[in-house]
């Protein structure tokens, strides 16, 4: 195994693979380079003397420019870099040739064919409160529902959270359809809708937008309209459950499958491993006919016209370039820094500046051309590589993602997060330490490329990890029931 990785020709640092010692020699590019720091496991090494206004240079692109000297040898990291980022920009449309990816062999997953022809890969009842009023209520019903059913499907899950009150203008319809989406997802085989009566959000109105749905497997309890709410919420979940229950899985092609690619607890191999493994499979995905989709809007800043070069005509552009700076106008509207990231964890493992995330962030979308952009709350329209709007945090990212459509999200770290969203959350590390000290969160190693296994052999592993999830194989967020939900917020709250 190599103690560092120069990832592109044109870089002037390295990433230290193992931590290193002041005073060890390493032979890069055969200049031997004598250390005058520690440099800790996924930090930078400066190969050059670095004088201030200098680019420094990570996977071929500068990724800011020293704010001091920088000596040969010595750790890069936020101390003595800085950002060359600057606020809203203009940008032209400079469209690159689009990639020829080889499809190969038309793969399959086992999912549930649902009324509306979409495909789910989960067969589960979830209890949806359009109010934070009535979480307990919810709560407890997925707790007896649980203990009666005998097979047939995966779960019976609650999802509680704050809102649908007190809320308004783009507060109050963010909600609305983040619960809508839910509600209207292929994951579930059915959805019990708990209200109280008297929020914002009324059911009758919610009732509204969801448009044309099943009534046999969707169904609404007011709780303020009924003398028992546990026994008439019991009662619409056995109903809901006998319809459920007999679904069984067939086989569905992969081209139906719709992926959330997302990072957290980001370190320096994350763009070297985890995050290129995620691009590699995006490809093949696209390939087959599916779709995956980038968010994390604030970590494509610095490497958005990486994606704007991708997109497959005028049109994708022009809706790229309004989710770039509409995010960043929502920044300034708020008086806050546009670049105020990477987060104190990100920092710790070795990412310096935000340009240095988002080239590393991005490279989960492969090569695809980007074929769509959606906002927050919209769901997917068009097959292939998607963006979508929607901050870094994780689990409000996550489920902006799982709204969309879907089925499961793709999330890479270097530090490790336990957490999940209501779809399979499938943890991917940067490093094989993380996946031998978690193995309760993370269910996939990419640290296997620092020691010698190719993308090739890693890829179809991991090709076929993604499509035994698919059809039924439980990861670990699943196995501990962490599925929490986080709903955008940006305005007032009465």
């Amino acid at each position: 195994m190599n103690r560092y990785i120069k990832i592109n020709p044109a870089d002037n640092v390295a990433v230290a693979v193992e931590n290193l010692c002041a005073g060890e020699r390493l032979n890069i590019d055969n200049e031997t380079i004598v250390l005058r720091d520690n440099i800790p496991a996924g930090h930078k090494i400066a190969l050059r003397d670095f004088a201030p206004g200098d680019n420094i240079f990570k996977y071929g692109l500068p990724i800011g420019h020293a704010s001091e000297l920088i000596g040969q040898g010595t750790i890069v990291n936020e101390k003595n870099i800085k950002t060359g980022l600057e606020g809203i920009l203009e940008y032209s449309y400079s469209p690159m040739p689009a990639p020829v990816l080889k499809r190969g062999e038309q793969l399959t997953f086992r999912g549930y064919r649902r009324k509306n022809g979409d495909a789910g890969i989960r067969n589960e009842i979830w209890i949806i409160p359009t109010v934070g009023c009535v979480n307990g209520i919810v709560n407890e019903l997925a707790k007896s529902m649980n203990g009666e059913i005998d097979g047939g499907v995966d779960a019976v899950v609650s999802f509680p959270h704050n809102y649908g009150c007190s809320q308004l203008g783009e507060d109050h319809e963010n909600t609305r359809m983040i619960l809508r989406d839910m509600v209207l997802h292929p994951n579930a085989g059915g959805v019990l809708i708990v209200g109280l009566g008297c929020e914002n959000n009324q059911p009758e109105a919610f009732r509204e937008i969801l448009g044309d749905y099943d009534p046999d497997r969707v169904k609404f309890l007011v709780c303020q309209k009924v003398e028992n709410e546990h026994e008439e919420g019991m009662r619409l979940l056995r109903e809901i459950y006998s319809v459920v229950s007999k679904d069984r899985r067939t086989d569905v092609s992969l081209s139906e499958l719709r992926v959330g690619l997302k990072c957290g607890g980001s370190d320096g191999f994350s763009g070297i491993t985890a995050n290129p493994l995620l691009g590699v499979f995006s490809d093949f995905l696209v390939s087959q006919g599916g779709t995956s989709v980038l968010t994390e809007v604030p970590e494509m800043f610095g490497a958005e016209t990486l994606l704007m070069r991708r997109c497959q005509n005028r049109e994708t552009f022009d809706k790229t370039v309004h989710l770039i700076n509409s995010f960043k106008q929502y920044f300034i509207a708020n008086n806050q820094a546009v670049y105020e990231n990477p987060s104190p964890g990100n920092k710790a493992g070795g990412i310096s500046t935000l340009e240095e995330k988002s080239i590393g962030c991005t490279q989960k979308s492969g090569t695809a051309t980007v074929k769509d952009v959606l906002m927050y709350g919209e769901r997917l329209k068009i097959k292939g590589l998607n963006l979508l709007s929607a901050p870094g945090n994780d689990l409000v990212a996550s489920t902006a993602l799982a709204a969309s459509g879907c089925q499961m999200i793709l999330f890479t770290t270097g530090r490790g997060t336990p957490f999940g969203t209501f779809v399979p959350t499938v943890k991917i590390s940067t490093n094989s330490m993380l996946f031998d000290s978690k193995p309760g969160w993370i269910d996939f190693n990419a640290g296997t490329l620092l020691e010698g296994e190719s993308m090739k052999s890693l890829s179809k592993r991991f090709i076929q990890f993604v499509t035994e999830t698919a059809s039924g194989k439980y990861v670990n967020n699943e196995k501990k029931n962490y599925r929490e939900i986080s709903i955008f917020k940006t305005g007032i709250t009465l």
